[in-house]
């Protein structure tokens, strides 16, 4: 004996088989058989558009090897800095070894850590160092007092 719920999941399967041959026959009476290899090819023009006719070979531009850049532009070399920056350690902390340098130019705040000590510093002393980047930012290295 058969519920009613089996009927009508009976009935949603047969009417899903024959939608989907009723589809196939519609795509088989529509297919376009035997068509040529022309028609098939598909061209891409100056402006690097598909289009069905073959690109005009009297525009065709030349392009230098050199000129063509994949990934990363090319950097020139950039003028050598001034490497020795000057500034005042705004803060310092001896006993975890850590502080804050002012830099004089860019009125900026650098990390230094006591590794990065020559000299002993303490606050408000004006120092000379160099700048390492970090994946924190930037750090002072080969710190020392300024005379």
């Amino acid at each position: 004996m058969e519920t009613f719920s089996k009927k009508e999941k009976e009935k949603a399967r047969q009417k899903k088989r024959k939608d989907k041959e009723e589809k196939r026959e519609e795509r088989k009476s529509t297919a376009q058989k035997g068509q040529r290899l022309d028609e098939m090819l598909a061209y891409v023009d100056e402006n690097g558009n598909i289009t069905s006719t073959p690109p005009d070979p009297r525009k065709k531009r030349t392009i230098d090897q050199e000129d063509v850049q994949i990934g990363v532009s090319k950097q020139e070399a950039m003028a050598p800095q001034d490497t020795v920056r000057q500034g005042i350690v705004s803060f310092f902390n001896a006993s975890k070894g850590y502080g804050f340098i002012r830099d004089l130019q860019t009125q900026e705040s650098i990390f230094v850590h006591m590794n990065g000590l020559i000299d002993a510093v303490g606050e408000s002393d004006k120092v000379t160092f160099e700048v390492t980047r970090t994946p924190k930012g930037l750090n002072a290295v080969e710190v020392k007092k300024a005379v």
